[in-house]
């Protein structure tokens, strides 16, 4: 009996430290899933209207050195 109660300590403590990390790893894999259906809902759906307004890029402007720093 005594060893039967040993080994289920054991895996009580085990199940113990291992339950945060089976967590984690669920909201990990939900917030995939819900991003990678958003993207395809985003690539899927039409635009709202004709002339939407498409999201400005900003361009890097080549760095130039300044006389001050000669």
């Amino acid at each position: 009996m005594n060893t039967f109660l040993s080994y289920l300590s054991i895996a009580a403590l085990f199940a113990l430290v291992l339950l945060p990390a089976l967590v984690g790893l669920a909201r990990e894999r939900r917030i995939d899933r819900e991003l990678r259906d958003a993207e395809r809902r985003r690539e899927t759906a039409p635009p709202e209207t004709a002339g939407a307004a498409q999201p400005l890029t900003a361009t890097r402007r080549p760095y130039v050195r300044s006389w001050a720093r000669i």
